[in-house]
């Protein structure tokens, strides 16, 4: 657990570092960590203060620690719609072991899409669970029928009890949708997410419907916006994702069937793609195995075959990509192999890119995280090869990755 105000020091001597901005590697380097910062960058004349601890790099290649900008830590089944009937506290334990396994794949920052609350950032944050910096925004917010919707259809009656550990609210109508995003940033949400539309894991919606009215959206939009925050928008459509970019939704996660009208919209409104490729392989493989139920199996087809061909359209239309990986149940595990797929499209520095740099852009912590700079937080991984050359070196953590540090502690 934090606590106490001795500062604390840690010098890394003997490090390739590698400037994802500058797409260069830094040769033989020392850095000097005070607490939970970076304080220097240099040669041999950066040197360790009264007693640092002190690692050898041995020539190793050191990287900003990685940011994961999709995910759902309670999301420890794949049938979303039991987590509700589930004690919060069993949840939270379960979460903690998703947590603590993603920091040790060397992911320092994860920004959770739906489920997360304050009490699981405010229990990381002060050392109760090791896990990642966590980025909550609460409950999505979703239509009546829509993909946060996860009654069957004989189904009438909702709890919208705020302890249940479901990953969304259902409301209608501008007003309804006010307050839900009211009462997410109330708790101190990072951003906003909404269901724009249909969706694998929801049991009653198609996946090329549209969801949510412009009126409902721009609500949303105008209250986050309005305490310096920002809305994620789920949508698999070129419709749905265009109806989110006109509205100014800033992140459009999935976007499996988007289009080229699509990315000239990302390009004027400045905003973020995040694919999330993995977990479809995933749920095609295992889902049925981790509880997706039958229902929801037989639409991965839908999106599986169309997210590569997403990806390049997006990366030739020079839009911000940000990496991200939507992983359920027990195929958290598979979370490093997105490098892996995005790799097939795009180079292994837009890729790293997408996780640390970009990634931080996106979340609005451009400087604190994702890059290696005086000032930053200082999560950094150390690895063994050279991930610009072979991007397993980041996809096969077990095999490569040999320290990570998350605010200046040594995790791994």
């Amino acid at each position: 657990m934090t606590g106490g105000t001795e500062q604390t020091s840690v010098l890394i001597t003997n490090a390739r570092v590698l400037d994802v901005e500058g797409a260069a590697y830094l040769e033989d380097r020392n850095l000097l960590i005070v607490d939970d910062t970076i304080a220097e960058i240099g040669g041999h004349e950066v040197g360790a203060l009264r007693d640092s601890d002190v690692i050898d790099a041995g020539g190793r290649t050191v990287l900003p620690g990685l940011i994961d900008a999709h995910v759902h830590v309670t999301a420890s089944t794949a049938d979303l719609s039991t987590l509700g009937e589930w004690s919060p506290s069993y949840v939270a334990a379960r979460a903690s072991h998703i947590l603590r396994d993603m920091l040790h794949r060397g992911f320092t920052t994860v920004r959770d899409v739906g489920g997360a609350d304050h009490g699981l950032a405010d229990a990381v944050h002060e050392g109760y669970f090791p896990g990642p910096r966590l980025l909550f925004g609460g409950k999505a917010i979703s239509q009546t029928g829509g993909h946060g919707d996860m009654r069957p259809m004989d189904r009438v009656v909702t709890d919208a009890h705020p302890c249940r550990a479901t990953i969304s609210v259902v409301c209608d109508g501008a007003d309804e949708m006010r307050k839900a995003a009211r009462e997410q940033l109330r708790t101190g949400a990072h951003h906003v997410k909404l269901m724009l539309s249909g969706g694998v894991a929801s049991p009653t919606d198609r996946v090329d419907s549209t969801q949510l009215s412009l009126e409902e959206i721009r609500a949303v939009v105008e209250e986050a916006e309005a305490a310096n925050r920002y809305v994620a928008g789920h949508a698999y459509t070129a419709r749905a994702v265009n109806r989110a970019l006109r509205c100014g939704v800033r992140s459009i996660e999935h976007g499996n069937l988007l289009d080229e009208t699509s990315v000239e919209l990302f390009r004027k409104h400045g905003a973020f793609y995040v694919p999330t490729l993995i977990t479809y392989r995933a749920l095609a493989e295992e889902g049925l195995r981790y509880g997706l139920p039958p229902g929801s199996h037989r639409k991965v087809s839908e999106v599986l075959d169309h997210g590569l061909r997403a990806l390049e359209l997006a990366h030739r239309g020079g839009i911000d990509i940000v990496f991200g990986t939507d992983l359920l149940g027990g195929m958290h595990p598979h979370q490093a192999r997105e490098f892996d797929l995005r790799a097939e499209v795009q180079p292994a520095l837009d890729v790293i890119r997408s996780a640390t740099s970009v990634a931080a852009r996106l979340v609005g912590l451009p400087g604190r995280i994702g890059e290696i700079t005086p000032g930053a937080h200082a999560d950094i991984l150390m690895v063994e090869g050279d991930p610009l050359q072979d991007i397993t070196v980041l996809s096969r953590p077990d095999k490569h990755l040999k320290l990570v540090l998350k605010a200046g502690r040594v995790m791994r």
